[in-house]
């Protein structure tokens, strides 16, 4: 019988797999579970749960497949990761012994482009302002004066990456009524035309932006990519989203843009998670703030088991997988 091992704790599953969908994944194998309170991100542990393994499906803080954990698991051949990036899990060594990798990123799409939708009609509406200005105790035409408000409709919005994150976002803020640009090396412009945007370059599309949201994976190019140059291209009072990765953007030049006072911000990612109590960034009225939870609602999470349980099911039959990441796509994800 094929032996599934689940390298996450609890509470991890919990999340992911609901009665249903654990009954799915049962009726595909023998399915094995680590020791109670033990650590799937020591090696030693995860080889011991692996030996004898034909799958892994992988959740947060799982060791990598060094060496060492595939000398112990010569049977692997797939694993099966319930989120997006899988570079913290697969090597060079992975590969090379022919496991294959899938991943259920596309289950997280549609929950982080609607927290980036809330968070520009947020910034928008200047909610994080009225908000930050009642809880800090100053009197009512204080907390009522805030810059002016804007709506979603009929403003220029920025997408920089057209990923699945950014076709989501893209999607639904046409849906109510804005013009969208799009900066995405990788898409044509048929194909942006498709999704009912303008491709244009990078600097362009900060210049024209009422909004700009960032969608873009964590690559070489993309690191830094908007610094001090790149914001002082924003116009007057425009508005900056990330629910990417906090990497796109040079902390300190964003820091300084957000204190000048001539942005307002929302952040889901930043360079030290967790956010240190002590931060500045904690400390702005112009500053949104959520805790890289974009991603988590309970659909995304449950839509993302389900595919991890049909690719296993999927691949065991021989068939296609839906999702795979292949060595050579490694580089060009996030």
């Amino acid at each position: 019988m094929t032996v599934i091992a689940v390298a996450a704790p609890p509470e991890v599953r919990d999340l992911f797999f609901d009665a249903d969908t654990w009954a799915a994944l049962r009726r595909l194998g023998d399915v094995r579970l680590p020791p109670p309170e033990a650590d799937v991100g020591d090696e030693a542990t995860l080889a011991a749960l692996l030996a004898g393994a034909d799958v892994v499906v992988t959740g947060w803080g799982c060791a990598p497949l060094s060496a060492a954990v595939l000398a112990a698991a010569p049977g692997l051949r797939l694993l099966a990761h319930t989120g997006a990036s899988v570079k913290p899990f697969v090597t060079p060594e992975s590969f090379a012994r022919g496991v294959r990798v899938t991943q259920a990123g596309e289950a997280m799409a549609y929950a982080v482009g609607e927290q980036a939708l809330a968070l520009t009609l947020a910034l928008l509406h200047r909610v994080h302002r009225f908000d930050h200005a009642l809880r800090s105790g100053v009197d009512w035409p204080t907390a009522k004066a805030a810059p002016p408000r804007r709506e979603l409709r009929g403003a220029t919005v920025g997408v920089v990456g057209a990923s699945r994150t950014g076709r989501a976002y893209l999607g639904l803020v046409r849906a109510l009524g804005a013009r969208v640009l799009v900066a995405d090396p990788y898409l044509s412009d048929a194909e942006a035309a498709t999704l009912g945007a303008e491709r244009v370059a990078l600097d362009d599309l900060l210049r024209r932006s009422q909004v700009v949201s960032l969608h873009a994976p964590v690559l070489p190019e993309t690191v830094g990519m908007i610094g001090a140059r790149e914001l002082a291209l924003l116009p007057d009072g425009a508005l900056l989203v990330n629910t990417a990765r906090a990497a796109l953007v040079e902390e300190a030049a964003l820091l300084a843009a957000l204190r000048a006072g001539r942005i307002d911000a929302a952040l889901d990612v930043f360079d030290a998670e967790p956010l240190p109590a002590d931060h500045p960034l904690r400390r702005l009225p112009n500053v949104l703030l959520t805790p890289h939870e974009a991603a988590g609602t309970v659909e995304s999470r449950r839509r993302a088991g389900a595919i991890v349980v049909t690719e296993i099911h999927r691949f065991l039959r021989g068939r296609p997988l839906a999702h795979e990441v292949r060595p050579e796509q490694l580089d060009r994800t996030g």
